[in-house]
């Protein structure tokens, strides 16, 4: 049975010297437009969070001049960021050795000042909880701003308090799984990196050709075969030199680029079977958390499952590989299929005219950019022979599967974060504390 926990207001363990929280509302102290861009402090927007992590790496800085002057809204190590205007309710935890920053006035920083009382990693996991959603979700909107959770009404919020011990313990099995979902985020993105190189090395730079044309005996990554077969010449063509014997093809000609579906037509029937809506918001989080619902009359190609390549062609331009579990294809997506080329190889020239195609939309005299099937036909790739093509599959092939049991094995693992959550923070399953007698209750 749940365990009905003490609660404690926001207000009353901000008197208690426990808790600070504090948004970037920085009024005349703000930073001015001339002190973005060159300096060392980040500036986090609700923007630079995502899936519990601040991307300072994205995030705008300030100089130090700005830095000096702002009173209020800086944050440390951590902290728990909350976005509370405009985009409410993204979570963030800032690890421990983060250097300082600064909350932009979307944001707001809960800091534990004692954690004997109360742990840090649990403040996390309790705001990430549905009783926390409950409390900003019916306080947004109380001033003329439909999207904002004022300062003052967070402050009237309250915080579920175990013991210290059972908060540590609850956080420790959490951040367990978190700390494993975060080392295959950096795995999937290391075996990124290592195709989209081998790619452009081969397919893009010519670098094995021109190795041999200088001389070489052989290309790391390359089979000895598939090295002695390749020529020592370019020819011209469209787009330039090409390794002589190799074409150049329209991208719309190598896959097929299937337009989603107003899916609002096919309203969910709750019967079990509804599927979880893809919009361009879904492939940029990699989830369908949140997503609409469609009924399963969807026809079966518009029907999304783990590996699909999925591109948007509109608003934010992405091309990715998914693997948020079945799902529908929304408009403004494209599912993109081949039968004669591997779906790796259709991700990266997509990817490697992402640029282009961001340029187009960008250009667009409209509130969301986009590009136009004409656009596919202009934008040129190039197709090596077929036994150049295995010997990549080979290789990069064998990549992005390592890449697709890392990232199944995170969705795996994050369902069952999701699970465990509400049982651990109410109680109803708990802990074995070292030297302690917790258990299933």
């Amino acid at each position: 049975m749940p365990i009905d926990w003490p609660q404690q207001s926001v207000a009353d363990l901000q008197k208690a010297g426990v808790l600070l929280v504090e948004d970037g509302n920085h009024g005349e102290y703000r930073p001015r437009r001339d002190e973005f861009g060159n300096g060392p402090w980040a500036f986090i927007r609700a923007a630079n969070m995502d899936t519990g992590r601040v991307l300072f790496e994205s995030a705008q800085k300030i100089n130090d001049a700005a830095f000096d002057r702002i009173r209020k809204g800086i944050g440390q190590g951590g902290d728990v960021i909350f976005s509370h205007k405009g985009t409410v309710g993204k979570l963030a935890f800032v690890p421990l050795d983060a250097p300082p920053f600064v909350c932009s006035p979307q944001t707001t920083f809960w800091r534990t000042l004692d954690q004997a009382r109360l742990d840090r990693r649990f403040l996390y996991y309790f705001m990430q909880s549905h009783a926390f959603k409950v409390q900003w979700s019916a306080r947004k909107g109380e001033t003329d701003m439909a999207d904002y959770v004022s300062l003052t009404a967070q402050r009237q919020f309250s915080v579920t308090m175990p013991p210290v011990d059972e908060q540590r313990a609850v956080a420790a099995v959490l951040a367990s799984l978190d700390d494993k979902i975060e080392q295959n985020r950096r795995t999937a993105e290391a075996l990124e990196r290592l195709a989209r190189a081998i790619f452009r090395a081969w397919f893009v730079y010519f670098e094995p050709v021109k190795a041999k044309q200088a001389g070489a005996s052989s290309f790391p990554s390359m089979p000895q075969e598939v090295f002695d077969a390749l020529p020592t010449r370019f020819t011209n063509s469209e787009i330039g030199p090409i390794p002589e014997g190799w074409d150049v093809k329209p991208l719309a000609s190598i896959a097929t680029f299937l337009n989603g579906l107003a899916l609002q037509k096919y309203p969910p029937r709750g019967d079990g079977e509804d599927l979880r809506v893809i919009k361009i918001a879904q492939l940029r989080k990699g989830s369908t958390e949140g997503a609409d619902w469609a009924n399963s009359d969807v026809p079966e190609q518009y029907v999304i499952e783990d590996r699909n390549l999925l591109f948007s062609w509109s608003g934010t331009l992405e091309a990715e590989l998914w693997f948020g579990g079945k799902g529908a294809l929304n408009q403004h997506l494209f599912k993109v299929t081949s039968t004669r080329y591997p779906s790796w190889y259709c991700l990266l020239w997509v990817r490697q005219h992402l640029p282009w195609f961001r340029a187009i939309a960008a250009s667009k005299a409209t509130t969301m950019g986009h590009i136009k099937r004409g656009h596919l036909e202009e934008t040129k790739v190039v197709v090596p022979p077929a036994d150049v093509l295995r010997a990549a599959d080979a290789s990069i092939g064998a990549i992005y599967d390592l890449h697709a049991q890392v990232m199944v094995e995170s969705r795996k693992l994050m369902v069952m974060r999701d699970l465990l959550l509400p049982k651990l923070l109410s109680g109803e399953v708990r802990v074995q504390i070292e030297g302690g007698s917790s258990g299933k209750s």
